[in-house]
C-alpha cells in the first residue's frame, strides 16, 4: 500500500499545478506516477525516488516546451486598460491640435492630441486612438467615409 503516497504525491503535484500553470508540476505528477508502479512492483524506495527523478527530468526536458508553447499560440490575447483602447474611434468634443485637445472614447472624456506634423481636428469629427500616453489619447483624423456615428439611426422595421 506504500504506492499509494506515490499516487497521493501525484495528485497533490497535478490539483497546484491547474492553479500555477507552470507546467512543471505537472511533470512531477507523471514521475510520481511511475514511482508508484515501481513501488507496486516491490522496488525499493530509493530505486523509486530515482525512477521518479528520472522520469521527471525526462518529461520536463522533452514535453514542458512543447506544452508552454502549445498553450502560448492556443490561448487568446485579451487586450485590458488603456491597450484595450488602441483602434477604437473617437469623437472630437474639442478642437485636437499637438498640444491639447478632448475627445470622447467609450463614454468617456479624455484629454488628447494628434501626432506631430499632423493636422488639427476640428469639433465633431471622428478619429481613431492611435495610442495611449499616460492620460492622453493619442489620435488621428479617420478618413472620409469610414466612421461611425454616436447617435443610432432610425429604427429598422420589417414590413409587408
Amino acid at each position: 500500500m506504500e504506492w499509494l503516497w506515490w499516487i497521493g504525491a501525484a495528485l497533490l503535484f497535478a490539483v497546484v499545478e491547474v492553479v500555477t500553470l507552470s507546467f512543471v508540476l505537472i511533470m512531477f505528477a507523471g514521475g510520481a506516477l511511475v514511482a508508484a508502479i515501481a513501488c507496486a512492483f516491490g522496488w525499493p524506495f530509493w530505486a523509486q525516488v530515482v525512477v521518479f527523478g528520472a522520469v521527471s527530468t525526462f518529461l520536463l526536458l522533452t514535453f514542458r516546451r512543447y506544452l508552454v508553447h502549445r498553450f502560448r499560440t492556443s490561448t487568446p490575447v485579451a487586450r485590458t486598460n488603456a491597450d484595450a483602447l488602441v483602434g477604437r474611434e473617437a469623437v472630437a468634443i474639442a478642437e485636437v491640435s499637438e498640444s491639447d485637445g478632448r475627445v470622447k472614447l467609450g463614454g468617456e472624456v479624455w484629454t488628447a492630441r494628434v501626432p506631430r506634423g499632423a493636422g488639427a481636428v476640428a469639433q465633431g469629427e471622428h478619429v481613431r486612438v492611435v495610442r495611449i500616453d499616460g492620460a492622453t489619447a493619442v489620435v488621428e483624423p479617420l478618413a472620409l467615409g469610414t466612421g461611425t456615428t454616436d447617435v443610432p439611426g432610425p429604427a429598422v422595421t420589417g414590413g409587408s
